[in-house]
């Protein structure tokens, strides 16, 4: 599943579509193209995992899901889910959700949630963690409430680079270890998204798919579904410190992981 900063690649892609009219569309998506012809491309925005094309007076989002793909004037041999054809080029997008967003995007998103975006606000994800202390690190991580655009590979990296045991308990992380977790899941989502674009992405990566913990030189943990959000995971048990005994509490589960 592409997390947030390849979707901002993609939005950095079309962006030469903004201010164009969409002339043609169709595909397999089960909404009214229709509606979308003749309509302007207003703005190309992202918010996590999400590609948002806002038009004159709908939006579309789509979302990638786990095997969702793109393609910029070219297409591949299989169906799309919709293409978006333009009077000099189009847009594919395959094997993916694509929804109608009525109203403005900024009453439907909050941004400030979304660790990609200038309005990107680490006090109030604090706050928000704070008030959830039966949530584990490894779910918390991929609740798009909380870090919108973070996913498996951010929470992987994250957890190990802060030393967090992925089953701890929030509520039982110090303060000090909290403001930490936060302050590096954004910092790096933009590493992320530097190296991908320079194709240099698994090159930095140092506990996504490894087997053996850079530090202490044994083997890594591959939980294959670790948490209440029963994702893959990998994790060294010596050098990442579980906070709190996420074996006998009621565990809450995960706001939403897309």
């Amino acid at each position: 599943m592409p997390e947030g900063p390849s979707i901002v690649i993609l939005r950095e892609e079309v962006a030469g579509f903004t201010g164009q009219t969409v002339e043609r569309a169709e595909g397999s998506a089960k909404l009214d193209q229709t509606r979308l012809v003749g309509q302007s491309v207003r703005s190309l925005r992202s918010w996590g995992k999400h590609f948002l094309i806002e038009l004159e007076d709908v939006s579309l989002r789509i979302h990638l899901l786990l095997f969702g793909s793109y393609r910029i004037n070219e297409r591949k041999e299989s169906a799309p889910r919709l293409r978006l054809g333009f009077a000099n080029g189009e847009l594919n997008f395959y094997g993916c959700s694509v929804q109608f967003i009525e109203g403005p995007l900024d009453e439907a998103y909050d941004w400030s949630a979304d660790v990609m975006s200038e309005a990107w606000d680490g006090r109030a994800t604090l706050k928000k963690l704070r008030a959830r202390p039966r949530l584990l690190a490894c779910d918390a991580l991929l609740d798009q409430t909380l870090f919108s655009g973070s996913g498996n590979i951010i929470k992987s990296e994250v957890l190990f680079r802060t030393r967090i045991h992925p089953l701890s308990l929030i509520g039982d992380l110090p303060a000090t270890k909290l403001r930490e977790l936060v302050r590096e899941v954004r910092s790096y989502s933009f590493e992320f998204l530097q190296w991908k674009r320079e194709g240099t992405l698994k090159a930095h990566w140092l506990a996504h798919t490894k087997t053996t913990c850079p530090r202490c030189k044994i083997p890594f943990v591959k939980a294959k579904s670790l948490g209440r959000s029963k994702r893959r995971s990998f994790y060294c048990e010596r050098c990442q410190r579980r906070y709190g005994d996420s074996e006998h509490v009621a565990i809450e589960a995960p706001v939403t992981e897309d």
